[in-house]
């Protein structure tokens, strides 16, 4: 007999339905069972509820800060798809994130895969608790110049001027490299880690043997190794539990230059830049040695604002997530067909075979390539140079529209304003592509960016 569903179980399933309704990226990726419904669910629940700060009468979503730039995960991946640039007050949005470094080989911390700032840290934080100023704000300017998009058409791009004001703690130094980046869309994230380390280096070919100017490489770095948590209980704060102090060398697929390996390093990540959360992965506050109010603020009752069983919790309901379908039909075909064509497949690979035999389409390699100098950001990430970026995966596309209200960006820093620009800012291994999508006639160019479009 079928057991009976859990309340956790009936509320999930009344809000799937909600979901594909609302047609955005939070509905369950296949049929779960109650256990696996109310695991979904409390991690959905710990992904878009504020936290506040400590110490607070919870215990379960306390330790926010004391550093921070957001109070919940969905506020940067709106319906868990792609930031945006400015907010609807035309104020930068808190999806997009400041990060520094040095440019300073000697300093590179080998566990984090660059040099941080050494006052600031690796990430720009917009707020802090009471009683511990933020960091500073970022700033944002464009320079303009004039492309040629077509036979007979140009087009205008804006390239972006970082930079940061109100600084709280003194100045930067003086060999600080800043990178505005956009919280991408949290798209097929499960479906991307179970893709095997040996599909993504059979496509690597770091010296170019091929000699068709592509030579993307697989960025190699370092993971937190899983702890191993005796709490059987999901909302167990687990005070015993230990960090995770043994890293380990693995292939990158997540982030601008795929500097995380796993979903859970990922969240675990971005939880501890973005809102200074604990965690196992990551122990510390993200307080510099000069940042004394920081350092000396309350603190949580727990060892850990995120225990693993909480962190599990949100990389599982990020790891199930549903992802966009497009329906193949004739004009599927016939956008394929030119996408292939200009040779955007050599990178953006729109396919892969999952070992449990299920296809997916993401269109990414998950590969590093060199963009060239006019998208470089100057930033190091393990063996990313400044210039190199992962292909990002295109599914999901079709949504961004309508969960951004029309304000769609892309590439790292939200500079192109829609499809066609992203292509025009192509360059280093991709401009091949770039060159054979300007000789495409207007009718083509258009199949193809509606093609694209539709993913």
């Amino acid at each position: 007999m079928r057991q009976r569903y859990s309340y956790l179980s009936v509320l999930a399933l009344s809000l799937t339905t909600v979901f594909l309704q609302a047609g955005d990226l939070q509905s369950p990726l296949s049929p779960l069972g109650d256990s696996e419904l109310d695991t979904f669910v409390l991690g959905r629940s710990f992904f878009r509820t504020p936290w506040v700060e400590a110490p607070s009468a919870t215990t379960a979503r306390d330790g926010l800060g004391p550093l921070f730039s957001a109070n919940t995960c969905i506020s940067c991946h709106p319906k868990n798809g792609k930031g945006r640039v400015y907010s609807d007050s035309g104020n930068i949005s808190r999806s997009l994130v400041t990060r520094l470094s040095i440019d300073n080989n000697k300093s590179r911390d080998e566990k984090i895969g660059f040099a941080p700032e050494p006052t600031y840290g690796s990430q720009l934080s917009i707020n802090g608790v009471y009683g511990v100023p933020y960091e500073g704000k970022p700033t944002r300017e464009y320079s303009y110049k004039v492309v040629r998009a077509g036979k007979d058409r140009n087009a205008t791009l804006r390239k972006p001027i970082y930079g940061v004001k109100d600084l709280r703690y003194g100045e930067m130094s003086k060999d600080t490299i800043l990178s505005q980046r956009v919280a991408p869309a949290l798209v097929g994230l499960g479906l991307l880690e179970q893709i095997s380390d040996r599909e993504i280096l059979k496509n690597e070919d770091i010296d170019d043997r091929d000699g068709d100017g592509i030579s993307g490489k697989a960025n190699r770095v370092y993971t937190p190794r899983k702890s191993s948590s005796k709490s059987s209980n999901i909302h167990s704060t687990n005070h015993k539990e230990e960090p995770i102090s043994h890293p380990t060398r693995e292939i990158g697929r997540f982030n601008w230059k795929a500097s995380a390996s796993k979903v859970k390093q990922q969240v675990a990540g971005a939880m501890s830049n973005d809102m200074g959360l604990t965690s196992p992965l990551y122990p510390n506050e993200n307080c510099t040695h000069s940042q004394k109010e920081c350092l000396s603020s309350p603190k949580g009752r727990d060892r850990y604002d995120v225990p693993m069983r909480r962190l599990d919790a949100v990389s599982f309901y990020l790891k199930h997530l549903k992802v966009p379908k497009t329906d193949q039909d004739q004009d599927y075909r016939d956008g394929l067909s030119l996408f292939k064509q200009i040779e955007c497949v050599s990178c953006h690979i729109s396919t892969f075979k999952l070992e449990s035999g299920e296809t997916i389409h993401p269109f990414s390699d998950l590969l590093l390539h060199d963009m060239g100098d006019g998208l470089a950001d100057g930033r190091v990430e393990f063996q990313a140079t400044g210039s190199e970026f992962r292909t990002p995966p295109l599914w999901g596309i079709s949504i961004y529209s309508d969960i951004l209200g029309g304000r769609v960006n892309f590439l790292h820093d939200g500079r192109a304003r829609g499809v066609e620009e992203a292509i025009l800012w192509h360059s280093g291994e991709a401009e091949r592509s770039k060159v054979n999508y300007r000789e495409l006639s207007s009718d083509k160019q258009k199949i193809l960016i509606d093609f694209l479009e539709r993913l």
